[in-house]
């Protein structure tokens, strides 16, 4: 029998009633399909009747929490949206389990009201997002990869091709066609046409795209000449630099990675690259997504030993407790991790704690340490590893 989605959280009886359709996790969840799917189809800034669905349904059941909270309700679909870019989750007028929500959660970016990825976290709660072909489009994409990759027996095709995904979110005309002379890539030429669309002038300001020079996402315009990330970690750390602008009239049509596949490959493939850049400068041999990307860094140090590293960067730790899973023995490795960066853990107090909660039974090995961790780990390993091998060469030389 399933376990209980109780168990996410807390299982306790007390918080049977935070589980009730209009309040507690399941509201929460529905208000942020109802978002994602705003988003995906009109725009947050375009509210057209009837509402989707979901839409009505969102906005009914937070009409009746905010009632039963003795508090005014949001007046129309329009105040519930403001209402989910300045309310952080805690102050909504919800019985929650206390692993639920942290401190300043909130379903919208307050500056440019797009979805959050926590809120996209949320709408994916139970694996019942609105909109299915929408949700498992990054992992159709992925498995055709794979697949065109395996038939050809190019494994270098498949690491190639994830890495321009990752490093390359945006393409110039001139660029996506100089791929299609990179033969290391031709199992997925057609395959990168169909996911790169080309990007309407609507993101471009005085003629000009900006490249965000953090992440290197195509940045969005705001009012008051500003611009905005879509990343999460790039948004913490201030106003977004740019990296490069491109001119429009000279780029001709500019390309940019599907949202989806942004969002879950180029988003926690950033954090998979800087950390193997690290391991790298630690003079430790690095192979990125082995074995078609069984995982995603495999380790080796000068002694042989193996690690396998899975990267997670995941707003909420419940959620990704309930998606933890041995990593895969192929290709093999001595130890596994997973890690997640560690802003995340700054910026949401027990994170390791509420993942090992979450972790179901068959999981319970799933070793969570954030970046800084793992390295320091490296760090002592290595240089137990040099001792020994110091100690070694000593012997022989006695004998």
């Amino acid at each position: 029998m399933p376990a209980s989605p109780l168990a996410t959280f807390d299982s306790s009886a007390e918080t049977l009633d935070a589980w009730a359709a209009h309040d507690g996790v399941p509201l929460l969840a529905t208000v942020a399909r109802a978002l994602c799917v705003l988003d995906h189809t009109t725009g947050l800034d375009a509210f057209c009747l009837p509402y989707p669905p979901v839409v009505q349904l969102a906005l009914d059941r937070a009409v009746v929490a905010w009632l039963r909270g003795g508090l005014r309700p949001p007046a129309s679909l329009a105040e519930l949206v403001q209402r989910c870019a300045d309310i952080p989750l805690e102050d909504w007028p919800l019985s929650l389990p206390s692993d639920a929500v942290g401190p300043d959660d909130v379903l919208l970016d307050p500056y440019s009201h797009r979805p959050t990825q926590l809120c996209h976290e949320w709408s994916e709660w139970e694996h019942s997002a609105p909109d299915p072909a929408v949700r498992h489009r990054d992992q159709q994409v992925m498995r055709t990869a794979l697949d065109r990759c395996r038939s050809h027996g190019e494994e270098d095709a498949y690491t190639e091709f994830r890495s321009l995904l990752v490093r390359r979110p945006v393409l110039t005309a001139q660029e996506l066609f100089a791929l299609h002379g990179d033969f290391t890539l031709e199992p997925v030429w057609e395959l990168i046409d169909l996911i790169y669309p080309e990007v309407p002038l609507s993101w471009s300001r005085d003629g000009c795209y900006a490249v965000c020079g953090r992440c290197g996402t195509l940045l969005t315009p705001l009012a008051g000449r500003e611009w905005w990330c879509e990343r999460d970690r790039c948004r913490r750390q201030g106003d977004p630099p740019v990296g490069r602008l491109i001119e429009a009239a000279h780029a001709g049509t500019l390309y940019q990675l599907e949202r989806p596949l942004r969002r879950h490959v180029t988003g926690p493939g950033l954090a998979e690259v800087e950390l193997e850049d690290r391991l790298t400068g630690l003079g430790l041999d690095v192979t990125m997504w082995p074995g078609f990307d069984t995982y995603d860094l495999l380790v080796v140090f000068p002694d042989g030993h193996r690690w396998a590293v899975d990267v997670k960067d995941w707003a909420h730790p419940a959620f990704l407790g309930r998606a933890a899973r041995p990593v895969r023995p192929e290709p093999p490795y001595d130890e596994a991790f997973w890690v997640v960066p560690v802003y995340r853990v700054r910026e949401r107090p027990g994170y390791q704690q509420a993942f090992q909660r979450a972790r179901p039974p068959a999981a319970a090995a799933v070793r969570l340490l954030t970046d800084d961790e793992l390295i320091r780990a490296a760090r002592q390993r290595l240089a137990e590893s040099r001792r020994g091998t110091r100690a070694e060469s000593q012997e022989g030389t006695d004998a």
